[in-house]
């Protein structure tokens, strides 16, 4: 639980922009493989977590991603996790999501 004096989301906000200054000029090796893997493991269970409970929202904001980033960390993820595509589509179609 965070104390009442803290606003983790406008933290969160301001570390993805400093983050987001870091990968613009290139300088990736500021995050190790293990805190990107940690970021991403934890956004998503967040966005799991939300949609669970009802709240909607797209993923990312508009133009936060290209097609190809998309496409790498999607693959990633489905490997990961030992998934298919195909069992994506059919999940996708069993759920409606």
């Amino acid at each position: 639980m965070s104390s009442p004096e803290r606003d983790l989301g406008a933290e969160a906000l301001e570390l993805a922009g400093i983050l987001e200054s870091f990968l613009g000029r290139g300088e990736i090796d500021v995050l190790p493989p293990e805190a990107v893997q940690a970021l991403l493991a934890v956004a998503s269970k967040f966005f799991t977590a939300h949609r669970e409970e009802g709240v909607a929202y797209d993923a990312v904001g508009p133009n936060s991603l290209t097609p190809t980033d998309v496409m790498v960390t999607a693959s990633a993820l489905l490997k990961a996790t030992n998934l298919q595509v195909f069992e994506l589509g059919m999940w996708q179609n069993y759920t409606g999501r």
